[in-house]
């Protein structure tokens, strides 16, 4: 039950809560950092999901998922295709942020996307720090910054849709990934 402010009786309240965290709390509990009352009240049902490092399996599916809902959120009739080189460019790494890294992962390389076609170079995947525990090792990642090995003769659409790519990103970092904000500055 709860009484709001100034109310002269309680109020039953029935709810359940879901909640996540990476800390092992019985653990904590054991070291008096986590309260132990609390901790018996939230820990009514306990899953253990493994991180999406650890679940290579996954990720196509979740890779659809996430296609399909960020497609629908943007008004798009069809989700953009994964072309075989990002998928596998996806299997490769290392996910350190998990399911929401993969999340803003796609939901980049739908904005940044041509013709409805998400290729490697669209994922701009965060350099490794190390190997990846699926065998690959820090190459498998791309390096946004860098210059393409052999960029060849350009027409000039190509340069244009380039250099907007180029500054599209530029502000959605400047704005920490804000589409509202990033779009109210590119105007």
């Amino acid at each position: 039950s709860r009484a709001p402010i100034g109310a002269h009786a309680e109020i039953p309240v029935d709810v359940r809560i879901l909640s996540a965290t990476h800390k092992d709390l019985a653990r904590l509990v054991e070291r008096g950092q986590f309260r132990q009352d609390l901790f018996y009240r939230i820990n009514v049902i306990e899953l253990r999901v493994p991180p999406l490092r650890e679940r290579r399996e996954d990720v196509p599916r979740l890779t659809a998922r996430i296609l399909e809902r960020l497609s629908a959120d943007n008004g798009m009739d069809t989700p953009p295709r994964l072309q075989p080189e990002a998928l596998k460019a996806l299997l490769d790494y290392g996910f350190p942020g998990n399911v929401r890294e993969l999340e803003n992962i796609l939901e980049r390389a739908v904005a940044l996307c041509d013709n409805g076609s998400i290729e490697r170079s669209d994922l701009m995947l965060m350099p490794a720090t190390g190997a990846s525990t699926h065998g690959g090792t820090a190459s498998a990642a791309i390096d946004p910054n860098a210059a393409p090995a052999n960029p060849g003769p350009q027409s000039l659409d190509d340069m244009v849709t380039g250099l907007e790519r180029e500054k599209i990103m530029q502000t959605l970092q400047k704005t920490r990934y804000n589409k509202t904000a990033a779009a109210r500055e590119l105007g």
